[in-house]
């Protein structure tokens, strides 16, 4: 799976900044477990990155906390399917790092009628276990 790493519609990461490590996956496997490299390390350094514009670089920075990101992928049996969840989950949190912030909420006030519906509520509750008291 060699070749840049598309984050969305403006970002690419070549595949040269990207970090690859293999090791041997832990837990049940069977025959292959003992040779078969399937546990991935995925990095990538964000602060030493030439595929970010400058805004979306210190967004990142601040919102990641760290200059590297590291993406461990163990769950599948096959080193193939490994580099593409990896792959997938750096995309996906390079998107999280770099989205514009939400918008501000405007404050509002409660229109009138969902004051008076929700002050008639409460009478009606207080009517009703009025109510059920003894005399």
């Amino acid at each position: 799976m060699p070749g840049p790493l598309v984050v969305n519609d403006s970002i690419v990461i070549p595949d040269i900044e990207l970090v690859w490590r293999f090791s041997r996956s832990s837990g049940p496997g069977g025959q292959g477990v003992n040779t078969t490299d399937s546990r991935v390390e995925l990095s990538f350094d964000v602060a030493a990155s030439t595929a970010l514009p400058p805004a979306l670089k210190a967004r990142a920075l601040e919102r990641l906390g760290s200059d590297t990101i590291t993406i461990a992928a163990s769950e599948y049996r096959s080193q193939l399917r490994n580099r593409e969840a990896a792959a997938h989950r750096l995309a996906q949190r390079l998107r999280e790092a770099v989205a514009p912030p939400p918008k501000r909420r405007r404050p509002t006030k409660p229109s009138r009628g969902s004051v008076e519906r929700r002050i008639a509520a409460k009478k009606h509750r207080s009517d009703v276990k009025r109510l059920r008291r003894n005399p």
